[in-house]
């Protein structure tokens, strides 16, 4: 064939292509038809992983001042209607935290409060703010005997609830509110700066003096939080805290263990949470790999009990507004979440320890496995859930760093332990 007869050939081609295309076009403009909308999915070879997750920008507004932060459509995302629809274990109602880094105290004081009603002690409410008080002191007492080396800050974790009971006792929320006459909220920020500056100012001027020091932090917190009650009456008796503790609830406090799941420590054997609010560098964490930890925790739930648990609540794919807590596609697709994608956000500290809560439910909605989570922060509290957030199993993997349960809720897994 000649070229330019090719070229005849080519152009006609063309042609007869457009009006194909023309005609096409026409007919569908007759018959007005819409194309139906495409789910925007990712996919992995030929499997559909899941829905994706645009990332958008939102404003809220806080003090007066707006501010945009990244977030996401939750509408799209198939959750519990409501916190009915969770198997459920009996806790207290949730309670405000407000202007406080005591987020610790509120979620272990919870945590123990189901565990009086499991044993069959009754229903009690705790002190949340008898624990922060003697936690303060004991910061200040490590901080002037480490020379000012010692993490300062209003957080803490689980286990230091346990330590302060052992030295203090325990009182009802009755006995000691850790409010002044008048005042409804809790509101430490004052507090806490002036122990911080009084605590400065001894490290700068090299005063350790323990016994003053320390007398000095308990004015403070007299102060901004009223003396704690040395002696109280309880069902017509005066008792102490110790006696409380001892003779009333009768808290097995040595049975409750703590769990993690992070490379830096060989799985299977105890070692240091390596978080800033474990201030006094505790090693009583049983160091397990992510899918038993993730499985000790539903597990757990299942056979009624609840769950204390600590991690990351920071991400786009959390809303208090919402009342919601997943994993967002846009962040990392559940499929490849694993124990090396848990490590990476840990090691570059955007999974850090922000946050404690109490997990007292889980159900099943389509795919997914979600809980049911008592949080004392603000933004669960001006949610749809009025004090509770349900999370998704995909946040539970990748953003819970801790969680802490009853010894007998995680037996087998202890025994991994007693093997190595």
């Amino acid at each position: 064939m000649s070229l330019k007869k090719s070229r005849v050939l080519f152009l006609l081609a063309i042609c007869l292509s457009g009006l194909l295309i023309v005609s096409s076009a026409g007919c569908k403009a007759e018959k007005q038809e819409i194309a139906p909308v495409q789910k925007t999915v990712i996919q992995l070879g030929d499997k559909e992983v899941q829905a994706k997750d645009e990332a958008i920008y939102k404003t809220r507004e806080y003090n007066g001042h707006k501010r945009e932060y990244l977030s996401l459509d939750f509408s799209k995302i198939d959750h519990p209607a409501s916190v009915a629809e969770f198997q459920q274990v009996f806790h207290q109602p949730p309670i405000r935290q407000y202007k406080t880094g005591t987020c610790w105290s509120f979620a272990t004081t919870s945590f123990l409060e189901s565990e009086l009603k499991r044993l069959g002690r009754g229903e009690f409410k705790l002190s949340e703010m008898y624990t922060v008080y003697w936690e303060y002191v004991e910061k200040a007492r490590r901080f002037i005997r480490e020379k000012g080396e010692s993490f300062l800050g209003e957080g803490s974790e689980h286990n230091a609830v346990f330590l302060r009971m052992k030295q203090y006792g325990a009182v009802p929320a009755s006995a000691y509110s850790g409010l002044l006459p008048g005042r409804t909220e809790h509101d430490h920020s004052a507090l806490f700066k002036e122990i911080k500056d009084y605590l400065d100012f001894c490290k700068k001027n090299n005063y350790w003096d323990e016994e003053k020091a320390v007398a000095y932090v308990k004015l403070i917190l007299n102060k901004h939080l009223g003396e704690p009650p040395a002696e109280f009456e309880y069902n017509g008796q005066k008792m102490t805290p110790k006696d409380f503790l001892d003779q009333v609830i009768r808290l097995p406090l040595d049975d409750y263990v703590s769990f993690m799941s992070f490379k830096y420590l060989p799985f299977y054997t105890k070692g240091e949470y390596k978080a800033p609010d474990n201030w006094w560098h505790s090693q009583d964490y049983y160091n397990v790999p992510l899918e038993e930890f993730y499985q000790a925790i539903v597990q757990a739930l299942k056979n009624g009990y609840s769950v204390a648990l600590g991690g990351d609540v920071s991400e786009p794919g959390i809303s208090g507004v919402e009342g919601l807590a997943i994993v967002p596609s846009f962040d990392i697709l559940p499929a490849l979440i694993d124990q090396d994608s848990r490590e990476f956000r840990f090691y570059n500290k955007t999974s850090t320890d922000d946050h404690a809560i109490h997990c007292v439910g889980l159900t099943q909605k389509g795919d997914h496995t979600w809980f049911l989570i008592k949080d004392s922060g603000a933004g669960a509290h001006r949610g749809p859930f009025k004090g509770y957030v349900l999370y998704r199993d995909d946040f539970i993997k990748l953003k819970m760093l801790v969680f802490t349960v009853h010894k007998e809720a995680v037996a087998d897994l202890l025994k991994k332990f007693e093997q190595k």
